[in-house]
């Protein structure tokens, strides 16, 4: 299973090289342990699409859609410091279990649902910053996985 998933990814990624370096950004690899240091840090493992593609390129954009790496050395825009941020920080934090990895540019993210894993991949939600949810169900689901949605929001 995690091979079909891993040769997903590659594809994903030979398809995010076709374009532009002026509209592309692709970080540098992940080369230690830090990763596995923040899943133990937020009590959750990662899906494993997610995982491999941040340990080939740890951060990329395309044309202003971001995905946070990990590394504080990135400050605000580091996995680490905004899940803190909008876990601790902010008026209407995230669920613990979301962990957001692109925002939308209004304060919005696109989160893994860590809590859904399954087959080593789980779904993304999108969560509005400033709308009060009554239920975890009510945040929409938009892509059954990480891998999905970075083909149907960065490349489609």
């Amino acid at each position: 299973m995690t091979q079909k998933i891993i040769s997903e990814c590659d594809n994903i990624l030979n398809e995010l090289c076709k374009f532009s370096d002026t509209t592309l950004f692709l970080g540098d690899p992940i080369s230690d342990n830090r990763l596995l240091e923040f899943e133990s840090k937020i009590g959750f493992e990662l899906p494993v699409d997610f995982k491999y593609i941040l340990s080939i390129h740890n951060s990329f954009s395309l044309s202003g859609t971001e995905v946070f790496g990990v590394d504080k050395r990135f400050g605000g825009s580091s996995l680490e410091n905004v899940y803190d941020l909008e876990h601790l920080e902010v008026d209407n934090p995230l669920l613990k279990e979301f962990l957001p990895f692109s925002p939308d540019g209004f304060g919005n993210h696109y989160c893994l649902d860590l809590s859904r894993l399954d087959n080593y991949l789980c779904p993304v939600v999108f969560w509005q910053h400033d709308y009060i949810y009554v239920d975890k169900d009510d945040v929409e689901t938009c892509s059954t996985s990480f891998i999905e949605w970075v083909k149907e929001v960065m490349i489609n």
